[in-house]
C-alpha cells in the first residue's frame, strides 16, 4: 500500500487529493484547497502547496511523514493586461472641459459667453455675453443677489460655474433661468475672459449640443481639424445632464500620442504581424493562421510591445531566467472599452476609448517545475515528482464523474487559463492550454466600469446584483422584488448593490444595474465562450467542433452562477451536450487535476 498526494497548482487555488493505492484499487481519502501563493509556476507556490497538503492530511488524520510520494502538475503561468487601441497621454489641444455631471445642476438650457469672476462683475463696462465664475467663498445669497443686479443692469448673463453645491439655490433666487453647473472643485483653474459654453438638460434629459462634436464646433467656430481634436470631449459628455466646455489660452494643453503598435506572431510554419488597432477578431485570426505558435512579441516602443515585454520581464524575474528565454505560447485578445482620463479636464472627466484586452500565456517550463519539486522535497522530506500535463490530468479526473465515459472532452475553466482535453474511446488524449479565463473577466469588468478596484470587480463577477428601491425592499437583477422586516442600511438606499453572502455591497459608480449586468455578462461571454469554442476546435480530431458529443466543465469558473449556462448554451448550437463535472461524485467541478495526478501514477505503473 502507498499513500500518494496529487497537487494541482492553479492561478487562483492550489488543490490536493490524497489517496491510498492498494494492489488493485485506489482509495481516495481527503482533499484540500487554498489560495495559490505567488504567480502560478514560480517558487512562491511552495507556501500554498504546503498549506493545501496539510489541510488534506489533517482531514484524513494523517501526517506528512506517512506520505510515500507527492505529484505536482506542470503549471503554465498566465498574465493578463490591457493594450489600448488609442493610448493618448493628452488628447485635447486648445480646449479643456469642466463640469462633472453634478446631480443637482441649476436652471436649464445652453449658455455661451466669456468667463468673469463674480467679484469683478461690478467693474465690467464692456457689453458681451458672460459666464459667471462663483468660487467657494461666495455663498449662494451673495451670488444670486449679484447675478440678479447684473441682469437688471442690462448685462447679458448666460450661465454660471459654481464651486459649491449651490446650483439649485442660486437658480431659485434669480429673475431669469440660466444654466448653472455646480460642484466644480478646481474652479481656480478656469481662466477669466475665455469663451465658454454651458449646457444643462431638463430633469431626466441629457445634454445634446455639447455632446456633439459639431455642436461644439458651431459654438466655438472650429475648423475641421479642430473639430477632430475635440471628439474626446464630446464623447466624455455623452449621457451627462450638465456640461461645460472652455476654450483655453493657446499652449495650455499639448498633445502626445503613444501608438498601439503591432503584435508579431512567430509560428513554426508561418510568421505574421497584426496592428492592435485592427481589433481582437483580426488578432485572433492571425494567431489561428500561425498555429503551432513558438513565441509572440510586441513592437518595441509601442503599447503592445510594452505590455508583452512586461509579461516577459515579470516571468523572467520570478523564474531567474533571461527575458529572451521566456516564450509566450498563446494569447487571447478581446475588444473592450477603457475610460481614458481627458487631459485638460478639471473634474475628472473620462472618454471611453476602444481598447484590446489581452491575456498572455507564458510557455510552461518543466525545469522550473522541477525546481519547485526539489525545493518542496527538501522541505517535507518526501519524494516529489512533476506529473503530466494539466489538461491530461484533468480529463482523467473528470472521468470519475458518475455517468461519464469515453469519448469525452473537458473544459477546465480556471482563473488564468482555459484548458481543453479530448479522450478517445481507446484512451488517446489530445490537450490544449489557452490564455484567458476568470482573471481576464475580472480585468474587463474592472476596466470597462472604471472601478480601479480588482476586489470589487471580482465580487461583481461572482455574485448577483440588486437595486435598493426603498429602505425595506430591493429589486433583484431578474426583476423579482424582496421585502425586509427591518430597515436596510441607509448607505445602500437607491444604490446598485452586490448580494454577497448575505451582505449588500454598494457599487460606488453612477451606472445602472442593467449596464453593470451587461458588462459582467458580455465579459464572461467574450472570454469563456470564445475560448471554449477555440479550445474544442483545437482538440477535435477532425478540427470540427461538431464531432464532439459530450463536454464536462471543470475548474473554479465552472462554479460561477452564469458561466456554465453561457458555455452550455453556446455549445448547444453545435449539438454538444455539456454540464458541470462532479469529480469522484463529491468534489463538484474542482479537484480534477489533483485526482488525475493520482490516477495517472497508477496507470503509469500498469504500463511499466
Amino acid at each position: 500500500m502507498k499513500l500518494i498526494a496529487g497537487i494541482d497548482i492553479g492561478n487562483a487555488t492550489t488543490e490536493t487529493a490524497v489517496a491510498k493505492i492498494h494492489d488493485e484499487r485506489i482509495e481516495f481519502i481527503s482533499s484540500g484547497i487554498v489560495e495559490t501563493t505567488g504567480i502560478k509556476g514560480t517558487i512562491e507556490n511552495i507556501h500554498g502547496i504546503f498549506s493545501s497538503l496539510n489541510q488534506a492530511l489533517k482531514k484524513g488524520k494523517l501526517d506528512i511523514k506517512d506520505l510515500d510520494l507527492v505529484r505536482i502538475n506542470e503549471a503554465a503561468p498566465v498574465i493578463g493586461d490591457v493594450a489600448m487601441e488609442t493610448i493618448t497621454e493628452t488628447i485635447i489641444t486648445e480646449s479643456t472641459m469642466i463640469g462633472h455631471n453634478p446631480s443637482t445642476p441649476g436652471g436649464v438650457g445652453l449658455g455661451v459667453g466669456y468667463t468673469i469672476n463674480i467679484k469683478n462683475i461690478k467693474k465690467l463696462k464692456e457689453k458681451k455675453p458672460l459666464i459667471v465664475i462663483i468660487p467657494k467663498d461666495v455663498d449662494f445669497l451673495e451670488a444670486s443677489s449679484n447675478i440678479d443686479k447684473a441682469i437688471r443692469s442690462g448685462l447679458d448673463i448666460q450661465g454660471a460655474i459654481v464651486q459649491n453645491d449651490d446650483g439649485v439655490l442660486i437658480n431659485n433666487r434669480i429673475s431669469r433661468v440660466i444654466p448653472i453647473v455646480d460642484e466644480v472643485s478646481l474652479i481656480e483653474k478656469v481662466h477669466e475672459g475665455v469663451k465658454t459654453a454651458i449646457e444643462v438638460a431638463p430633469v431626466g434629459g441629457v445634454v445634446e449640443i455639447l455632446s456633439n462634436p459639431f455642436g461644439i464646433a458651431t459654438e466655438f467656430s472650429l475648423d475641421s481639424q479642430e473639430t477632430k481634436m475635440i471628439v474626446p470631449i464630446a464623447r466624455a459628455l455623452i449621457g451627462n445632464r450638465s456640461a461645460v466646455v472652455i476654450k483655453t489660452p493657446k499652449g495650455d494643453v499639448k498633445e502626445r500620442k503613444i501608438p498601439s503598435g503591432k503584435i508579431n506572431v512567430l509560428g513554426k510554419r508561418r510568421k505574421m504581424n497584426i496592428e492592435v488597432d485592427e481589433g481582437a477578431s483580426e488578432i485572433m485570426n492571425v494567431l489561428k493562421e500561425c498555429i503551432p505558435i513558438e513565441d509572440i512579441k510586441g513592437e518595441p516602443g509601442t503599447n503592445a510591445g510594452g505590455m508583452l515585454e512586461k509579461v516577459r520581464q515579470v516571468m523572467a524575474n520570478l523564474t531567474n531566467n533571461h527575458p529572451n528565454s521566456i516564450k509566450i505560447q498563446d494569447l487571447l485578445a478581446v475588444d473592450t472599452f477603457v475610460p481614458q482620463k481627458v487631459k485638460g479636464g478639471l473634474a475628472g472627466e473620462f472618454s471611453m476609448e476602444n481598447a484590446v484586452g489581452i491575456a498572455a500565456m507564458v510557455k510552461s517550463d518543466k525545469l522550473q517545475m522541477q525546481m519547485i519539486a526539489n525545493e518542496l522535497e527538501k522541505d517535507i522530506g518526501v519524494e516529489v515528482e512533476v506529473g503530466g500535463i494539466e489538461a491530461d490530468m484533468a480529463i482523467r479526473g473528470a472521468l470519475t464523474t458518475p455517468g461519464s465515459d469515453t469519448p469525452l472532452a473537458i473544459l477546465d475553466m480556471g482563473a488564468g487559463s482555459t484548458d481543453a482535453s479530448l479522450i478517445s474511446r481507446d484512451g488517446e488524449i489530445k490537450s490544449m492550454h489557452l490564455a484567458g479565463a476568470g482573471n481576464m473577466v475580472t480585468m474587463l469588468i474592472n476596466t470597462e466600469l472604471g472601478l480601479e478596484d480588482k476586489d470589487l470587480a471580482e465580487d461583481i463577477k461572482k455574485y448577483s446584483l440588486a437595486k435598493v428601491e426603498s429602505l425595506f425592499h430591493i429589486r433583484h437583477e431578474d426583476g423579482s422584488v424582496e421585502f425586509f422586516e427591518n430597515q436596510l442600511d441607509p448607505k445602500v438606499f437607491a444604490r446598485v448593490v452586490i448580494l454577497k453572502e448575505g451582505n449588500m455591497i454598494p457599487i460606488p459608480i453612477n451606472e445602472s444595474l442593467e449596464k453593470i449586468k451587461m458588462v459582467r455578462k458580455t465579459s464572461k461571454e467574450r472570454v469563456f465562450v470564445t475560448n471554449a469554442i477555440r479550445a474544442l476546435k483545437m482538440v477535435s480530431t477532425t478540427g470540427n467542433i461538431r464531432d464532439i458529443d459530450y463536454v464536462a466543465l471543470l475548474g473554479g469558473s465552472a462554479l460561477d452562477f452564469e458561466i456554465p449556462q453561457l458555455v452550455t448554451n453556446s455549445l448547444a448550437q453545435y449539438g454538444i451536450v455539456s454540464g458541470r463535472a462532479n469529480i469522484r461524485g463529491i468534489e463538484g467541478p474542482r479537484n480534477a487535476v489533483a485526482t488525475g495526478l493520482v490516477l495517472s501514477y497508477e496507470e503509469g505503473k500498469e504500463n511499466e
